[in-house]
């Protein structure tokens, strides 16, 4: 058999139960329940911090955010620093096996020479680098309230900045992926497909608002935004079919994060939450180290080769750059990694699984083991105050984490607080050795 190419699609800020496969019931989503139908989806699949840089930094890398250098939110300046080729990423590693490697849409990982597409694994981009853009004009507003930040025009087409006034930015990325594939369609190629929907501002064409006639207007607009990723994701497989290589491709698919929930997702002027995203019964949302911030949707798709099933065991984000690599003939030892392969979970053979997975955002730090989940100064929304110093909940009795039961198991919790801390001290440990003194720019 031929190398397996591969496509890594990422949509932002896009909630768990936003999907008709992971249990929305106000709008579908078939493609990507295709897909889901045609491979494993994950219930318990995490995304390794919930927010978009370092989420994105530990997919690419298989590192915790701060093992790959990356801890927070990136600024979307053209000064701004971010990941260096010192951290490979899963192009990288694609690259030494022969693949062609692409990027499809934000990247969000540093403007700096160094820390471009270009320079970290990628052959050929088509996107922009900051971490949100206007849909139709490509601009990058985010910050000029402050009277400090001027808006910035943010389209390239690997160094060279392009313009395309007026055309829908998921289509673009739909249109570009789909010319990357009929170009590199007889030779393995890796293709990161990293959708900026349904992050704000909240664009949609029309065509696709009035699918959806029955939603409330913010609903409907996030409706609206994911259904032209899912029809994307259509137009990615069918042209998968057309060149005969759909059997011959792996497409994972996850979200970056959780929902946000910032008043300047909505577009009226007001100052209140925007609710159109949803975690289904999970707690918290985007920053938040509750489920809400951190579970997401997630399908791991390999048409004729992975059974269908649902994976109701925990994984994170992290694991997807060593499964990858071990399917495509590549030696994940080769590279220091946090995430572990998937491929024995994947035959149905017994495999090593994580025994802790931990989280950090600012001041929150989390670890889950088996079924329990530790959230220490934890905050359901960022911004607002912590919910307790010590959270500590069993996920398969209450997986909203309704219910504290830090004082009704306290040996447990203190095991569990000791390992959060003393894998934080690593984390911190190594961000000041190796990446601290480059990140001056952080927003």
């Amino acid at each position: 058999m031929n190398k397996p190419n591969v496509i890594i699609i990422m949509t932002d800020d896009q909630g768990y139960g936003d999907l008709s496969c992971m249990g929305a019931t106000d709008f579908k989503t078939p493609h990507i329940d295709a897909l889901a139908s045609d491979g494993i989806r994950f219930s318990s699949m995490y995304s390794a911090s919930p927010v978009c840089s370092p989420s994105r930094a530990a997919l690419l890398t298989g590192r915790y955010p701060g093992n790959a250098g990356v801890r927070a939110i990136l600024a979307g300046h053209r000064r701004a620093s971010g990941l260096t080729p010192k951290v490979p990423t899963i192009a990288t590693a694609l690259k030494k096996l022969g693949y062609t490697t692409g990027l499809s849409g934000k990247w969000h990982l540093g403007l700096k020479d160094e820390c471009r597409p270009n320079s970290n694994g990628f052959d050929e981009f088509s996107g922009f680098l900051a971490g949100c853009l206007d849909y139709y004009s490509h601009i990058f507003y985010w910050g000029m309230a402050d009277g400090n930040t001027n808006p910035t025009h943010d389209l390239w087409e690997n160094e060279e900045e392009v313009y395309a006034n007026g055309e829908y930015m998921t289509e673009r990325i739909t249109r570009k992926s789909i010319e990357f594939i009929q170009k590199h369609n007889d030779e393995p190629f890796m293709l990161y497909v990293a959708y900026n929907a349904p992050h704000y501002p909240m664009h949609a064409p029309e065509k696709y608002i009035k699918r959806f006639p029955h939603l409330s207007k913010d609903r409907q607009i996030m409706a609206a935004m994911i259904s032209a990723v899912d029809d994307g994701v259509g137009e990615i497989r069918a042209e998968l079919g057309r060149q005969g290589i759909l059997d011959n491709t792996i497409i994972y698919f996850q979200s970056d994060n959780g929902p946000s929930r910032e008043s300047r997702n909505w577009l009226d002027g007001t100052e209140d939450y925007y609710y159109g995203g949803t975690t289904g019964i999970f707690s918290g949302h985007k920053y938040s180290l509750f489920e809400g911030g951190i579970r997401i949707p997630a399908i791991l798709s390999w048409h004729g080769h992975i059974a269908p099933k649902v994976v109701d065991t925990s994984h994170i984000a992290t694991d997807i750059f060593p499964t990858v690599l071990e399917i495509c003939g590549g030696n994940y030892e080769d590279y220091e990694l946090d995430g572990k392969s998937l491929v024995p979970m994947i035959n149905e053979q017994e495999g090593s699984l994580h025994d802790y997975l931990f989280w950090e955002m600012e001041g929150q730090t989390a670890a889950r083991k088996g079924k329990y989940k530790l959230v220490l100064n934890g905050q359901l929304v960022e911004g607002e105050e912590q919910r307790a110093d010590v959270f500590l909940s069993d996920l398969e009795a209450d997986p909203g984490e309704k219910v504290n039961l830090a004082d009704k198991m306290p040996e447990l919790c203190r095991e569990m607080t000791d390992a959060a801390l003393k894998w934080r001290e690593k984390i911190e440990a190594t961000w000041k050795e190796k990446f601290e003194k480059n990140y001056i720019n952080l927003t």
